[in-house]
């Protein structure tokens, strides 16, 4: 390789490309997720340091008062030691890796995406996005159905930066929140938020935010004070599916 042709590779003109392929674009926390990445060589030879994917998505973040939008990684995967990469070769590296049981849900604003990358030294490092829809697990969709079948709708799906007690891997958790339109809660709640805790033996734990409708002045005190709103954890498992609706009603009914 010429002096004139390491430069261009260094510079990144020239250079790799690549491209993921899933097998499927969605998937279940848990779940395996399969596919391949396709590079592509440039104009030059290039040593290839290192292949990784990421898993993401975008959190509302505080500081002073203030909200942003910030990216959150969700987990990362090594796929290949270094290699190098002739001019204009082509080659296929396959994957697979689980989904993390505590990836969030593609609702409302939460978007998912797979991003691929190239570690190439000195050099632009290519990079390829795909994004991903993730859904319920049964558990986790029976736990959603029980809560529509209640009455209740859902406002708003979105990751927030988690607060200290409720952080566990991942900086931020997904906040479910429901209005109640019909059924029993309706005039007794003004709203409920709802947060899974995933566990990997097929449990997942539940926190909900009950918010109660403010009734006379002595309700209203307590809303002012924020004391209306009462958090309650428990946990769901497999077995409390045939049985979901009857459950959580009894838990909300506690509050409301």
């Amino acid at each position: 390789m010429s002096f004139f042709n390491k430069v261009l590779a260094s510079v990144g003109i020239g250079s790799a490309k690549v491209d993921t392929k899933l097998e499927k674009d969605s998937a279940a926390p848990g779940e395996v997720i399969r596919g391949v990445v396709e590079i592509t060589g440039g104009n030059t030879e290039q040593k290839i340091d290192d292949i990784y994917l990421s898993l993401n998505t975008t959190y509302l973040k505080e500081s002073d008062d203030k909200k942003y939008t910030v990216s959150g990684l969700i987990d990362r995967f090594r796929l290949s030691q270094s290699f190098t990469l002739a001019a204009n070769e082509r080659k296929e590296i396959p994957f697979t890796f689980n989904l993390p049981v505590d990836t969030p849900l593609s609702f409302g604003k939460t978007k998912i995406w797979v991003a691929t990358g190239l570690d190439i030294k000195n050099a632009v490092d290519p990079s390829d996005n795909d994004y991903i829809r993730v859904v319920a697990n049964p558990l986790m969709d029976s736990v959603l159905n029980a809560v529509s079948s209640m009455g209740f709708r859902l406002r708003e799906a979105e990751c927030e930066q988690a607060p200290h007690r409720l952080r566990s891997r991942l900086p931020f958790i997904q906040e479910f929140e429901f209005v109640p339109v019909a059924g029993p809660f309706r005039g007794k709640l003004d709203e409920m938020e709802v947060v899974f805790f995933p566990q990997s033996n097929g449990e997942t734990e539940i926190m909900m935010q009950v918010d109660r409708k403010a009734r006379g002045l002595g309700g209203f005190l307590a809303e002012a004070l924020e004391m209306d709103e009462t958090f309650v954890r428990f946990t769901v498992t497999n077995a409390d599916i045939p049985y979901m609706q009857q459950k959580i009603q009894s838990v909300i009914a506690k509050y409301a």
